[in-house]
């Protein structure tokens, strides 16, 4: 009896422990499954704002091995320039005494000068649009006509100064006589329409340039050639040979763009003599011949000629003594007819006069802020707490107001520039005139994408800028790779972007449009003497307008050159050359080759086209917002 009781009792003990340990493991369960759910929600919740935080992409993955790599030293300089990157001066240390150049010495003393006055100065006075009051912002009257006899133009160095452009209707005549050649063999003149005020320290464009060749020039054969230039890049040529333009060809204003004259030979099938079988047909069927003129070619040596050139709705119209002879239609390089404050005629010729008459009676505004859009809108967005994969900077001259802001309304809006995983700043040298440097500093405040190196802009010392472009995409922005460019450079982000990782990721890379064995020039304009560069051959050297380098190369010439170690050559992309040759002799470098890195020019599929102006600019973007293929705008 007593076992049964005792033997329940331990049943039941058994029971309530079993129990106990299953709702003990209910709720260790119920515990488990509360974590749980509390964990997914930290996951959920906090992974992406560490994701938001920690460097997960190519770009940031290499800055931070970068910094890796960098002394606490460094490391303290470049939290120190970041802290401070709104300002708008270069980090480049330029000490006057660095280098053994009066050029380099003098720029440097000076530009610190005008730097410091101008940190001091007073803002400008300003109208209620923000351009800065100046004498010559004013609006004031202009004379309608322009005269000149032969000897006082002569005495101007061959050129006539027309104070506000033309407008549409002015009309310029030149009397003159072209003169035989002393060697018998060049007979020819040249009548340039110049804009003297659209550019400083720089040739002005040849908005139209206007070459008859007396004698011909391969061929032998008399012709006229009309043309433009901007920047030394010469347009398409139209060249009136003789014989009329074609009736499907465009026209300018309704009128042909080339006029026929006597000596043309039969070998054009424009003007192949009738057959006899054709001749008895149309006498059959009662067809009259049409009656032609042949005119001779419109000059001819010694013989006085009256030339009128007018400014029409299309373009610029061409007449000699009375008749119609050459149209050549308006090249859209960013120029109106104001800009054409100049005209030039030099050649075998001697001038008698020069009339210019219907010129705009009111001076246009020539303010270099006159092109700029002072929008939120177009403001650079802030550098990225951490690297980027690629820095552009950008070559800029002080007074390319109209440059710049085609550049920041063009491929400077592309997505990945907007959202600063790509960064790109403009980089400038101090101007020699007060007020442009003055409304520099209000453009670089304003939109904050412009880096001012202080030292008077000079063509022998741009290379100063590269350096800078160096300096601050090492230390400012810590960025994979470093891109240089210039102003009238188009920019293909996301070409150039895979064109990078094309490149393995452990190599250092020179990438661009790779100049090899060029020799160079020991005459002419842009001759190097052998002092400036002893060698007979360049380096390999990729072609200024548009080259990369990765983050090892750039921060080697850095420091090379705060080691007061680094030659300076004035072309500044065979320096570039040269200093990747050096560095390649202790780590070996990738050069990418490629043609669509374009030095002249643009073509189908480009990465980057160069010499594009303001207006090329905006089309270009254009087309790659509503085409799948880049495209070009060779405009007429």
């Amino acid at each position: 009896m007593m076992m049964t009781t005792t033997t329940k009792r331990a049943r039941t003990t058994t029971k309530v422990q079993n129990m106990f340990i299953s709702l003990c493991r209910q709720r260790s369960f119920h515990i488990l499954i509360i974590i749980a759910v509390f964990y997914v929600l930290l996951f959920t919740l906090e992974i992406p704002f560490v994701f938001n935080k920690t460097a997960v992409t190519r770009s940031e993955r290499n800055a931070l091995e970068q910094q890796q790599q960098l002394q606490p030293s460094q490391i303290t300089q470049l939290t120190r320039t970041r802290k401070n990157h709104n300002l708008i001066l270069s980090g480049l240390v330029l000490n006057d005494a660095a280098f053994d150049s009066e050029v380099y010495q003098s720029a440097c003393q000076v530009g610190k000068r005008v730097w410091e006055e101008l940190q001091l100065a007073k803002t400008p006075v300003q109208n209620q649009n923000g351009v800065v009051l100046k004498p010559e912002n004013l609006t004031g009257l202009c004379p309608r006509s322009v005269w000149v006899t032969g000897s006082d133009f002569v005495g101007n160095g061959s050129l006539m100064v027309i104070p506000c452009g033309l407008t549409l209707g002015s009309h310029i005549t030149v009397v003159g006589k072209p003169l035989r050649d002393r060697d018998g063999e060049k007979s020819q003149f040249v009548m340039e329409l110049q804009g003297l005020k659209t550019v400083e320290g720089e040739e002005p464009p040849r908005i139209l340039h206007f070459n008859p060749r007396l004698k011909g020039d391969w061929n032998g054969k008399p012709v006229i050639e009309l043309n433009t230039c901007y920047r030394m890049q010469w347009g398409t040529s139209l060249r009136c040979d003789g014989w009329k333009s074609r009736a499907d060809q465009d026209t300018v204003d309704g009128l042909v763009k080339c006029e026929k004259w006597i000596g043309g030979e039969s070998g054009d099938d424009r003007q192949a003599v009738e057959s006899k079988s054709e001749w008895w047909l149309k006498r059959l069927i009662g067809r009259t011949k049409k009656v032609s003129v042949d005119w001779p070619f419109p000059f001819n040596e010694n013989k006085l000629f009256v030339l009128t050139l007018s400014a029409g709705l299309e373009g610029y119209h061409f007449n000699v003594d009375g008749r119609h002879v050459a149209s050549f239609p308006y090249r859209t390089q960013g120029f109106t007819l104001e800009d054409a404050t100049g005209l030039t005629v030099k050649g075998n010729i001697d001038i008698h006069s020069i009339f210019a008459a219907s010129l705009p009676s009111t001076h246009p505004s020539i303010s270099p802020q006159q092109h700029l859009d002072f929008s939120t809108r177009w403001r650079a967005p802030p550098l990225p707490e951490f690297g980027v994969e690629l820095f552009i900077g950008i070559l800029s001259a002080g007074n390319h107001f109209a440059e710049r802001m085609a550049v920041r309304k063009s491929w400077m809006q592309n997505s990945l520039i907007k959202s600063s995983e790509v960064v790109a700043r403009f980089f400038v040298a101090l101007h020699h005139k007060i007020e442009i440097n003055s409304e520099l500093k209000k453009e670089a405040e304003f939109f904050g994408d412009i880096v001012i190196v202080p030292y008077m802009d000079n063509y022998d010392l741009v290379v100063l800028k590269t350096v800078a472009i160096c300096e601050y995409g090492v230390h400012t922005v810590a960025a994979g790779n470093i891109m240089k460019g210039d102003d009238d450079t188009f920019v293909r982000v996301d070409a150039v972007i895979n064109e990078i990782r094309n490149v393995p990721d452990s190599m250092s890379s020179y990438i661009g449009n790779i100049n090899y064995y060029h020799k160079p020039l020991r005459h002419g304009k842009w001759a190097v003497t052998y002092e400036e560069w002893p060698e007979e051959d360049y380096p390999p050297y990729a072609n200024g307008p548009g080259y990369i380098l990765s983050y090892d190369i750039a921060s080697y010439i850095v420091s090379e050159f705060e080691k007061h170690k680094l030659r300076l050559f004035k072309m500044e992309d065979v320096s570039m050359g040269m200093w990747v040759e050096k560095f390649n002799s202790t780590k070996p470098v990738h050069y990418s080759h490629s043609l669509k890195f374009c030095q002249f020019g643009c073509i189908e599929g480009y990465y980057t086209a160069h010499y594009q102006s303001p207006r090329q600019m905006m089309c270009l973007w254009d087309k790659l917002q509503r085409h799948t293929n880049p495209q070009c705008c060779n405009m007429r």
